[in-house]
C-alpha cells in the first residue's frame, strides 16, 4: 500500500514537472500554520539563493493530513500557504513572481493500518514551492510576442485569463489585447490562430459551458470574444483565425491559467 501512494505521488508531480520544478518543501506541526525557525530557515535560504531573472514565476501549494473535517483542513492548509508567501515577500521576494497560492486541503488516506502512518501523516502536513523558469513551458511556448517567430509557435498572454464560467473580458485583459494589437500591427506579417481554453470540466466532457448563454461552448466563445476586440484595435480580420480547444490542453500552472486564449503561429 505504501508504494501505490508513492506512484501516485510521483504521477501526480510528473504531469507538473515538465513546467514546474519542486524546489523546496517546508512542514507543519500537527494543526499548525506557523513554522518552526529550522523550517523557516529553508525559506529564507531558497530567497537568498534564488535569481529572480530567470524566475518566470512561483507557485506555492499547502496540504493538510487526512485528520479533521474538509472545511477545517481546507483552510488551514490556505493558512500555511500565506504563511510561507508572507515569509517570502516581508524578505524582499518578488511579490508579482508569486502567481499561485492554493490550498488543496487534506491528503485522504485510503487504509489506516499502514505501519508507518505517523510518518505519512507527517510528510502530507506541508507546503510546496514550486518555481517556472522563464520560456521553460516547453519548446515553441512564450508568455509574449517574440521579435522572432516561426509556425507553431503558441503564445499564451498571463493578464488574458477569464473568469470560471464565462468568456467576457476584464478591464485587465483589454488593456493587455491593446498593447497587443499595437504590436501586431507593427508585424504585419504573423497571422495566427486564437484558440480558447477551459478549466474545472469532468474528463467526459470536452467543453465548459458559458454562463450567459448556457451553451457548451465556453472556450469557442472566449476565443471569438477575443477576435471581435482586436478587430476592434484595428488588427485586420484576414490575419486571424478561431476555435475553441475545450480542457484538451492544460498547462498544469492552476485553474486560473487554464481560463485562457493563446495564439497559435500558423503563417510568418
Amino acid at each position: 500500500m505504501l508504494n501505490y501512494f508513492k506512484l501516485i505521488a510521483l504521477i501526480s508531480f510528473g504531469c507538473l514537472s515538465a513546467q514546474s520544478k519542486k524546489v523546496e518543501t517546508v512542514y507543519f506541526d500537527f494543526d499548525k500554520y506557523t513554522l518552526e525557525a529550522q523550517q523557516e530557515q529553508i525559506i529564507l535560504d531558497f530567497i537568498i539563493q534564488a535569481d529572480t531573472s530567470k524566475i518566470e514565476s512561483v507557485q506555492i501549494y499547502g496540504y493538510c493530513d487526512d485528520r479533521g473535517n474538509y472545511d477545517y483542513n481546507y483552510k488551514l492548509s490556505e493558512d500555511r500557504v500565506k504563511t510561507v508567501r508572507n515569509i517570502l515577500t516581508s524578505h524582499g521576494f518578488n511579490k508579482n513572481k508569486i502567481v499561485i497560492i492554493e490550498g488543496k486541503g487534506r491528503v485522504i488516506l485510503t487504509d489506516d493500518h499502514l505501519d508507518n502512518l505517523a510518518e505519512i501523516r507527517s510528510k502530507n502536513r506541508r507546503v510546496d514551492l514550486l518555481i517556472v523558469k522563464k520560456n521553460s513551458f516547453r519548446n515553441g511556448i512564450y508568455n509574449s510576442i517574440q521579435e522572432k517567430h516561426v509556425v507553431g509557435d503558441r503564445i499564451y498572454f498571463e493578464n488574458i485569463l477569464f473568469p470560471l464560467g464565462s468568456s467576457e473580458l476584464s478591464f485587465n485583459s483589454k488593456e493587455e489585447l491593446d498593447k497587443i494589437a499595437l504590436l501586431l500591427q507593427k508585424n504585419k506579417n504573423i497571422e495566427f490562430e486564437i484558440r480558447g481554453h477551459v478549466c474545472c470540466t469532468p474528463s467526459n466532457f470536452n467543453d465548459a459551458i458559458d454562463n450567459a448563454t448556457k451553451e457548451r461552448k465556453l472556450s469557442f466563445n472566449r476565443a471569438k470574444t477575443v477576435f471581435w476586440y482586436l478587430i476592434s484595435q484595428n488588427v485586420n480580420s484576414l490575419r486571424m483565425t478561431y476555435k475553441g480547444c475545450g480542457n484538451k490542453f492544460p498547462l498544469e500552472k492552476g485553474d486560473e491559467f487554464d481560463r485562457r486564449v493563446e495564439f497559435l503561429i500558423t503563417k510568418i
